[in-house]
């Protein structure tokens, strides 16, 4: 383990507190740093210094803005192997996974900058023939970011460039799997130019989460909230923002169908749907945890996308790496539950000892053949290196299953008709509908987020900073 403790920041200050808790590698279930341990007290020290900030950071021109955020874009691309260093030992990112996190975060933030002339004003026509009206758009506050370890660095960033964008402040609550990576992006924030104060920094672990979490969303001074993360933590987020009256933007869990039509091109199917599924170990809240194939091509689909699977191994290892112990108990009972009700594994295994002879948190990639309603995997979203294969005979019942789950973040249609393919896409239930690529998607310029219990509220682009800031109406009499 190293002698780096990874800070709290409040008020442009890096502090470490006396208390302190150790940051395990998932894939060596090594010590590989410390953090600082916020507790409800530094919480609230984080939301008065946001809000003492809040008065001068709304009214900066958005020149310096943009100044600021093309800065951290820059520092960013120039120290990326920082970056790759804490994924890889938080979360044992492979190369491309942290590349992808690096690239797709530099996009984003240079996105921010380009619609920041959506928060101008707009002069309207009123009814009256003497009177004139413009809509203002005004930052709400202090936001609350609240990102998850996943996806570190995309997660981490956009939680909080838009309200700071917008002309909020934040505090910043990193996830205490990844607190490396997420402190690594405040500090070039902090180097860029941003102001103390703009952006705070806490983390906190599962023990002290509920009183710190409280703490942060009941201050008077928190104005919104922006939660990314599971549907059963997004519950509890809601009903204590509710209670206290506060907004909130959620991306939450995701069990995403992809539907490959008679049509389809196979082998693109086959390598979309394999990439989908296993990128980092399927612990995307976008990953492909369904494939929906045709009933007249499923024999062939399963021969092609077993082989990608396969091929998949022999490049990037056989044995995935899971997050934690939780995560490896909870989708090998999947499997389990599965396979004891009749489902078949084309690739993978229920026997706990083979995979743990692999090495700590280690599992094989589980394709699973006929899974049926009744087997918990059908519903449940796994959030590991699973999917399950489902055949269907025309398109209602595609659309049918697709939409048969709380769940609505993303999606994928393979097909060579384009009509077809938007046809589907109107019906299926879900935020995004990628038609001949994976499920998992990621595009600065469009607005990102779900239906029904993937959450609500939108990330990206010119949605996603308008969601940052309030209306108002103001009229004239000339």
């Amino acid at each position: 383990m190293t002698s780096f403790t990874v800070p709290a920041v409040i008020n442009g200050a890096y502090t470490v507190p006396d208390q302190t808790f150790d940051v395990v590698c998932p894939g060596t279930g090594e010590k590989v740093h410390q953090c600082a341990l916020s507790d409800a007290a530094t919480a609230v020290r984080a939301v008065e210094a946001a809000a003492e900030a809040f008065p001068a950071w709304s009214r900066s021109p958005l020149g310096d803005r943009r100044r600021i955020f093309l800065e951290a874009a820059r520092l960013m691309g120039e120290e990326k192997e920082k970056f790759f260093e804490a994924m890889s030992q938080e979360i044992s990112a492979p190369g491309p996974w942290a590349q992808f996190n690096v690239q797709t975060t530099v996009s984003i933030i240079e996105g921010v900058v380009g619609v920041l002339g959506c928060l101008a004003g707009e002069v309207t026509t009123l009814q009256d023939p003497g009177s004139s009206g413009m809509i203002l758009y005004e930052p709400y506050g202090v936001a609350l970011a609240i990102a998850p370890w996943n996806a570190p660095a995309i997660l981490g960033a956009r939680s909080f460039l838009f309200p700071i964008a917008a002309g909020n402040t934040v505090v910043f609550k990193g996830s205490e799997l990844s607190p490396r990576v997420h402190f690594l992006l405040v500090d070039i924030m902090h180097r860029a130019g941003l102001p103390r104060g703009v952006l705070n920094f806490v983390v906190t672990t599962p023990q002290h989460a509920p009183a710190v979490t409280e703490a942060l969303i009941a201050h008077p001074a928190t104005r919104k909230v922006n939660f990314t993360g599971s549907t059963n933590v997004g519950r509890i987020i809601s009903r204590l923002a509710g209670h206290h009256l506060k907004p909130v933007v959620m991306e939450l869990g995701g069990k995403a169908s992809a539907v490959v039509c008679e049509d389809a091109d196979l082998d693109l199917a086959a390598a979309q749907c394999a990439l989908g599924a296993f990128l980092f170990s399927g612990q995307i809240c976008m990953s492909t945890e369904r494939v929906l194939v045709h009933a007249s091509v499923g024999e062939a689909f399963e021969e092609k996308f077993v082989a990608a699977v396969r091929a998949q191994e022999e490049q990037m290892g056989v044995y995935p790496v899971v997050i934690n112990d939780a995560s490896l108990e909870k989708n090998t009972a999947l499997l389990e539950d599965a396979v004891s009700k009749g489902a078949v594994l084309l690739n993978g295994s229920v026997d706990g000892k083979v995979q743990q002879a692999a090495g700590p948190r280690r599992m094989l990639r589980a394709i699973v053949k006929d899974v049926t309603p009744e087997m918990k995997l059908y519903k449940t979203e796994s959030f590991g290196p699973s999917v399950s294969l489902i055949r269907f005979s025309s398109e209602d019942e595609a659309i049918s299953i697709a939409n048969n789950t709380e769940y609505g973040l993303s999606s994928a249609v393979f097909t060579r008709d384009l009509a077809t393919g938007l046809r589907l896409a109107r019906s299926i239930e879900a935020g995004a509908v990628h038609i001949n690529s994976m499920t998992v998607h990621d595009e600065p310029a469009l607005p990102h987020g779900g239906f029904k219990a993937s959450g609500w509220g939108r990330f990206n682009g010119v949605y996603g900073l308008r969601e940052w800031v309030q209306t108002k109406s103001v009229t004239w009499k000339v």
